[in-house]
């Protein structure tokens, strides 16, 4: 780390930090109000005043409509970001909330009007204020739930989402040393309680956090975990693409020993691949391939883990049949897809819309 973690970020430091981004033609702003995002507008804002030639920058808040507090929390940031000569957006989450699930809906809503957001201003990249003390507690979230390696991935730099790309550029860097650099600037932030709320998830995992550090899980080594397991998830991801090959390859192979032309295993309405070449992959590779075919073929969302893992547990036992001779047999549907085995054929497809039972 160029510095440690409880001195204000640098000039220098700043200017490595949002290097990536600085040929983007317009960068969005994800600006809560709250010390991490006031830190993220004030840095960008001196970054991009340092450039010769820089993003346009957008500073954008959104209003949940939770709190009393939020739309004079929306005045403030906008009133900062003027003085830091950077337009300001107040994007509003209208309608009414759900009874449960509440923490999730919002975030799905905040991303949702942040992308639109960017569209409308013409921005490739939103950059958020997430930072290491985030990412050690999102792998912790994660890990209790059960989740695999992509999971336990945590946050990546940089992903899509909502048709935009989403970029953390704090995510190897403490959040004390964001609230040291806006001490030193003389910045005010908002406190929004809810980030103590033990209601939520969050906040209880952030209160065990002291007790995890002693033991030497802080920040920094659950947030290096994190990378390493991203690093070893995009391996992986590598082997899926050349196993997705591999199967294909196996379809032209075996339909040109038979005379026929196969140009693909997969079409707009589906796709198949041979079961006894499926079935000599690795666990892990397996599981991706059902993952990723449920996913671009379901109407439901992702797909849970749980459910897929059992699915390829079902898929297991029923291949060896077809081995042997006889013809494996399996149908089933999952997060809008149908899973069929017949004969030595996989197949996934978008699966026919559930009857409306009568009232």
């Amino acid at each position: 780390m160029p510095e440690d973690d409880n001195s204000p970020i640098s000039a220098r430091h700043a200017k490595d930090l949002f290097a990536d981004w600085k040929r983007a033609p317009a960068l969005v702003l994800a600006v809560s109000g709250g010390p991490d995002s006031i830190a993220l507008m004030w840095l960008a804002a001196r970054w991009r005043h340092a450039l010769l030639r820089g993003p346009r920058l957008v500073a954008v808040t959104v209003d949940h409509g939770l709190r009393a507090e939020a739309a004079r929390e929306a005045r403030d940031v906008k009133r900062l970001a003027r003085a830091l000569e950077l337009e300001h957006r107040t994007m509003r989450w209208s309608g009414v909330k759900p009874g449960s699930g509440l923490p999730a809906a919002a975030r799905a809503a905040r991303y949702r009007l942040l992308a639109k957001a960017a569209r409308e201003s013409g921005a490739t990249h939103i950059l958020t204020a997430h930072t290491r003390d985030d990412q050690a507690e999102t792998l912790l979230m994660r890990m209790f739930r059960g989740s695999g390696i992509a999971g336990l991935a945590a946050m990546a730099r940089e992903t899509e989402r909502e048709g935009v790309r989403l970029a953390r550029p704090f995510l190897n860097v403490s959040k004390s040393q964001l609230v040291a650099t806006l001490k030193k600037a003389r910045l005010a932030f908002a406190d929004d309680p809810t980030n103590r709320d033990l209601n939520f998830t969050r906040p209880r995992i952030r209160a065990v956090m002291p007790m995890l550090a002693a033991e030497g899980g802080d920040a920094r080594n659950l947030a290096r975990l994190a990378s390493r397991l991203g690093r070893a998830n995009g391996a992986i991801e590598i082997l899926v693409d050349g196993a997705d090959r591999y199967l294909a390859l196996r379809d032209r192979q075996a339909a040109s020993l038979q005379g026929k032309t196969v140009s693909s295993a997969e079409t707009p309405g589906g796709k198949t691949f041979d079961a006894q070449a499926f079935a000599a992959l690795p666990e892990e590779i397996r599981l991706r391939l059902l993952l990723r075919a449920i996913d671009r073929f379901g109407h439901e969302g992702p797909p849970e883990l749980g459910k897929v893992e059992a699915l390829l547990s079902a898929l297991d036992r029923a291949l060896p049949k077809s081995t042997r001779g006889r013809r494996g047999r399996l149908k089933q549907t999952l997060a809008g897809a149908l899973i069929s085995l017949t004969g030595e054929r996989i197949s996934i497809a978008p699966a026919p819309p559930r009857r409306r039972r009568p009232d």
